[in-house]
């Protein structure tokens, strides 16, 4: 592997685990408001940790992707090999 894809997937994981952080803070939240405000039912638990932590991990996950795919060089590849050769 190339320095940059070393470099480019240490940030994804760096990036990767702050987003899993960032769900978990995220969905504590949303769980801590919902009981502030009724009262708390398993289901509704459930349905809010798969709701709220689900969505924060696919949506921030899959701009952390194309951000690796970038970095990475992925990108760049897939542009030449597509690149039309003109003579």
């Amino acid at each position: 592997m190339s320095p940059n894809k070393e470099q480019a997937a240490a940030e994804f994981r760096r990036m990767i685990k702050w987003i899993a952080l960032i769900g978990v803070v995220a969905t504590g939240l949303a769980i801590l408001y919902l009981a502030a405000t009724g009262d708390l039912h398993l289901h509704m638990v459930i349905a809010v940790i798969g709701g709220v932590f689900l969505s924060v991990l696919l949506g921030c996950g899959l701009f952390a992707a194309s951000f690796f795919s970038d970095k990475s060089g992925h990108d760049q590849s897939v542009t030449d090999a597509t690149k039309r050769k003109t003579d």
